[in-house]
């Protein structure tokens, strides 16, 4: 079997319906495959990661680790 890929994403709307525009001439046969993504294993653990950001801005630990070492 042969032919080309397009992808693109799109929601759900009213009555189920879902519009795609594709770079096709118009009575082109296409063939749609429908696939909603589930959640991913590590959602939760990028979620944890960016919300203690917020320790790392620090002006007086950012002083202390970037003041001159003596030696």
């Amino acid at each position: 079997m042969t032919g080309s890929a397009y992808k693109s994403s799109g929601t759900v709307g009213p009555g189920g319906r879902v519009e795609v525009s594709l770079p096709l001439p118009p009575g082109t046969p296409v063939e749609v495959i429908v696939f909603v993504p589930g959640a991913d294993d590590t959602d939760d653990l990028v979620a944890a990661a960016g919300s203690a950001l917020g320790f790392w801005d620090n002006p007086l630990d950012d002083e202390d680790w970037n003041a001159p070492r003596p030696g």
